[in-house]
């Protein structure tokens, strides 16, 4: 009996030896790469749009390059990955990524039986439904026996046949895995409805040739909390993912912009002191340094300057933020991070 107490005894003590270096294994591959690996979707208007010159951009991207900036001090520092809904989990749960930032809604089997972990939620959406205005459609409930073109290996799926049997309804799916695909079927005629996240439908019409000759339903048929997700098991690389979101909220909360960023270092107000790394050593306690906000925030932004560089209401996107789920908790919304102390 003693020689199994030992044993058990000795076996803990190794494997408490061996946890803060399994913690920091992201980090440190991160670091010994030079650059972070970070998927992205199939491009799409304000979220992960690519340009002709082969550059990124977008509300998903930025999130990607904040996570860089907190690392290197240089949001370039990252590898843009485009995948399709189908593969993005296996990927970033096979290592071939080091993040996953393409308007993914978290949800309990994604969280819990996938290997993988969400960091937090960086814009509130609902699923919707979107229909040429010539269709004379007012509601999602006229639609019975209508053809619907979704994604594959989207939540929409789920969503949209739960909708149609709620309202004894019947539809008949087109799907694939291609985005393009869908709005090239959609526009032909293919299906008489487009279903996504409705932030998702406004960047698809944005991209329309005639995009005023389509609309979108009024009703929102499902919650959508769209976050960015790391693999389980390395908590304090999902930390440092989380609270660079965090971070980004509680910057535009606390008034801290790209402009004003250094001087705001001298602010005497505490919970500023403590995001900026002028007191506490939250980032270190990451592997970061001190003032790993100040560079995320240079390098990017805050939350606001952000969401309305890429789908704000002077944006083709146009997803206007005042009185909706992602405005600030303090003008009316649900967005709101936990205080850095």
């Amino acid at each position: 009996m003693l020689k199994t107490i030992l044993s058990f005894v000795a076996m803990t003590a190794a494997a408490a030896a061996t946890a803060p270096a399994q913690a920091q294994a992201t980090l440190n591959q991160v670091k010994a790469r030079g650059s972070l690996n970070c998927q992205v979707g199939t491009p799409t208007a304000g979220f992960y749009a690519l340009a002709a010159d082969g550059t990124w951009s977008g509300m998903d991207v930025d999130m990607c390059r904040a996570v860089a900036a907190a690392v290197f001090n240089d949001p370039k520092k990252v590898q843009f990955q485009s995948v399709t809904s189908a593969v993005r989990f296996t990927s970033l749960a096979n290592g071939e990524s080091d993040m996953l930032s393409r308007t993914t809604t978290w949800t309990a089997v994604r969280d819990t039986q996938l290997g993988l972990e969400f960091a937090g939620i960086n814009f509130y959406d609902g699923q919707g439904l979107m229909v040429p205005k010539a269709a004379n459609i007012k509601s999602a409930k006229e639609l019975n026996n209508a053809t619907v073109c979704v994604l594959t290996g989207t939540t929409t799926e789920l969503n949209i046949a739960d909708f149609y049997r709620a309202n004894n309804m019947t539809f008949k799916a087109v799907t694939a895995e291609n985005e393009n695909v869908l709005i090239t079927t959609y526009l032909g005629g293919g299906c008489d409805v487009y279903t996504n996240d409705k932030s998702g439908l406004a960047a698809i019409r944005s991209a329309f040739p005639k995009p005023d000759e389509h609309m979108i339903l009024p009703e929102t048929i499902s919650k959508e909390p769209l976050g960015p997700v790391v693999r389980h098991g390395d908590q304090n690389w999902g930390d440092i993912v989380r609270w660079t979101l965090n971070g980004l909220i509680e910057a535009e909360e606390g008034g801290v912009t790209s402009a004003n960023v250094d001087e705001m270092l001298k602010s005497t107000n505490p919970a500023i002191k403590r995001l900026l790394g002028v007191e506490g050593n939250i980032g270190e306690g990451m592997g970061l340094t001190k003032d790993f906000m100040v560079r995320v925030i240079k390098g990017v932004g805050n939350y606001g300057e952000i969401y309305e560089r890429n789908v704000g209401a002077k944006t083709p996107v146009n997803i206007p933020r005042d009185g909706s789920l992602n405005a600030l908790w303090t003008k009316g919304g649900i967005l709101y991070a936990p205080p850095f102390r």
